[in-house]
């Protein structure tokens, strides 16, 4: 793997997951994105929902009481 240009290794590059523009990983404080513009653009994309991970359909049933919304006496 490249460690840095200095030590005659090309330095190792990502494509940003958001815009797809070649990024350094090294010094990079947005990685894997090329910008806080990408990753913000990437979190709100999760906020909306578009992104999710596959799993099973839970029942949610809303009219039992929870434990927790019980009173205490």
């Amino acid at each position: 793997m490249p460690r840095s240009v200095e030590d005659g290794l090309m330095a190792l590059t990502v494509k940003c997951p958001t815009c797809r523009k070649e990024t350094p990983w090294e010094n990079n404080p947005h990685r894997p994105f090329c910008s806080d513009r990408c990753r913000l653009i990437d979190l709100g994309a999760w906020a909306q929902e578009r992104y999710r991970i596959p799993g099973q359909d839970l029942e949610i049933n809303l009219d039992e009481e929870d434990d927790d919304k019980k009173p205490i006496n």
